[in-house]
Parts: C-alpha cells; sequence; structure tokens
C-alpha cells in the first residue's frame, strides 16, 4: 500500500484564462503563487492557494475540447468546498452572479450543502462543516 499524506493540489484546464483566473481569485478566494507563461504550449499556469496551502492548477490550451460533466458522466464527479456557513457563501456567490443550486441536506451527516458551476460548467461543491 502507497503511504498517501494528502492531496497535493487539483488541476483543471480552463477555456478562458483570464475568466478562470477571476472566478478563482476574486471570487472564489483563492491567492496566486505563481504564474507561469509557457510559450512551447501556448499556455498558461496559475498556481493558487486556499488559506496558505497549495491547492489548485489552473492551466489554459488552445481549444481544449469540452469535458461532459453532466449527466453524471464516469470520472470526476466533482470538487467541494469546505464553508462554515452556507448561507452566506451563497449570497456571496450570488452577488457575483452566480446563481447555485437550492441549499440541501445532507441525509447522512445532517450538513448542508449546495452545487454551483465554474465559467467551464465545471460542478463545484460549497459544504458547510
Amino acid at each position: 500500500m502507497l503511504s498517501l499524506r494528502s492531496v497535493h493540489h487539483i488541476a483543471i484546464i480552463c477555456s478562458s484564462y483570464e475568466v478562470s483566473k477571476r472566478f478563482y481569485t476574486e471570487i472564489l478566494g483563492f491567492t496566486v503563487v505563481g504564474e507561469y507563461y509557457r510559450a512551447e504550449r501556448n499556455s498558461y499556469k496559475l498556481d493558487l492557494a486556499l488559506n496558505d496551502s497549495y491547492t489548485l492548477e489552473l492551466f489554459s490550451f488552445p481549444d481544449p475540447p469540452a469535458r461532459v460533466s453532466g449527466p453524471e458522466a464516469c470520472g470526476l464527479r466533482h470538487l467541494a468546498f469546505a464553508v462554515d456557513d452556507i448561507h452566506v457563501a451563497v449570497a456571496k456567490l450570488q452577488e457575483n452572479g452566480i446563481m447555485p443550486e437550492p441549499v440541501r441536506v445532507d441525509e447522512y451527516t445532517g450538513k448542508k450543502f449546495t452545487f454551483f458551476r465554474d465559467p467551464d460548467n465545471l460542478p463545484l461543491e460549497l459544504y458547510e462543516s
């Protein structure tokens, strides 16, 4: 068995680098750790942290194919973020023109959660912890 310590990062390929950069930094609150242009790939790589912990790599590539994310396709289902107050988080999303699904309650944990989409229609979740 491998001795995994934690998830190091999650990589996302976006269709519009500037739109996704704004979404993940200005709306979701990630901070930029590093930003690199890779001329040989005509691609940007943006390293992002959440609460000082390296979390996301955001990539741009010319003309990436669309990924099927619904209906429930095989593969990564969604990326979930823990929040202290789901209603405050939902209000912040709505202030930025993002309309999440209605808040639901996890039948097993009793915790509140909701889903919303990033600029490329990737499913994201907020989970009250």
